[in-house]
């Protein structure tokens, strides 16, 4: 299906999320491209969609599958005027508003993976990958990265994916028109964004802790050679998970995390 740009910009004019939106048949990476515009002074709230990326990037390094034509590959670039230290709430906000927006289309359904992954019964449908550049100690730029699987069928899939990973239009079995959901997700990120701005931090870590119904369960989170384990008490106000373990509170600030079955 046509990827209908022009359609697109004339929604988000004036807008923050949106104003500037640079669109190409492929590139390395939305996100490569967009910080290359942020180091260049593109104005907050632009946007990098591309049809194809050739190395797209996920989180630790990992590559994002990325075929032509079938989902949504973009990146935004923000400006928060924000202690460095505070940034790590933006994956959270960026979550959530992807979460809203699949969840018009699979009520009930969508939940987060700390730390951003976005979920449908267990499949990952949604990467999100942020990447900041700082000045001193506050935030120059933010690049908030999300790539959506909105029209991959099962056998679109490297076949080592194909029981972990889904897409909207197989858990719904509708083609997914991609402009209509790239303007429902400006509309939740420039939402999301505001609430971020004017102190809602809480309401972010809330709406997200509701999305990842993990409070309470008992988790191992890996990163590199470390594995920490305990019960999930909540997030901190910057967003690190709260484990509860046989030394005490932990805060966990990255990794792999697997819900220990009992």
């Amino acid at each position: 299906m046509e990827f209908r740009i022009d359609e697109l910009r004339g929604y988000f004019t004036g807008k923050t999320i949106g104003r500037r939106i640079e669109y190409y048949e492929a590139v390395e990476s939305t996100n490569t491209e967009a910080l290359r515009l942020a180091q260049q002074g593109a104005e907050e709230g632009t946007v990098v969609i591309a049809e194809a990326q050739s190395a797209g990037r996920g989180r630790l390094n990992r590559s994002w599958e990325s075929p032509p034509s079938m989902n949504l590959y973009l990146s935004v670039v923000l400006r928060p005027d924000i202690p460095a230290t505070a940034a790590s709430l933006i994956p959270l906000m960026v979550g959530v508003a992807v979460a809203d927006v699949i969840s018009q289309y699979c009520p009930g359904r969508v939940r987060l993976k700390w730390p951003n992954d976005v979920l449908i019964e267990g499949k990952k449908i949604c990467g999100i990958l942020t990447e900041m550049r700082t000045r001193a100690d506050r935030a120059a730029f933010i690049i908030a990265g999300i790539g959506v699987n909105l029209n991959m069928q099962k056998l679109h899939f490297p076949r080592e994916l194909r029981e972990t990973a889904t897409s909207l239009r197989i858990e719904t079995a509708l083609e997914i028109d991609r402009v209509d959901f790239a303007a429902r997700l400006f509309e939740f990120l420039g939402n999301g964004y505001r609430v971020f701005l004017n102190g809602g931090e809480a309401a972010i870590r809330e709406k997200w802790l509701q999305y990842a119904e993990l409070v309470g369960k008992r988790v191992e989170v890996v990163f590199k050679e470390t594995v920490q384990r305990g019960t999930v008490r909540g997030l901190d106000g910057n967003g690190a998970l709260l484990l509860e373990g046989e030394t005490g509170m932990q805060q966990v600030l990255a990794g792999d995390l697997y819900i220990e079955r009992l």
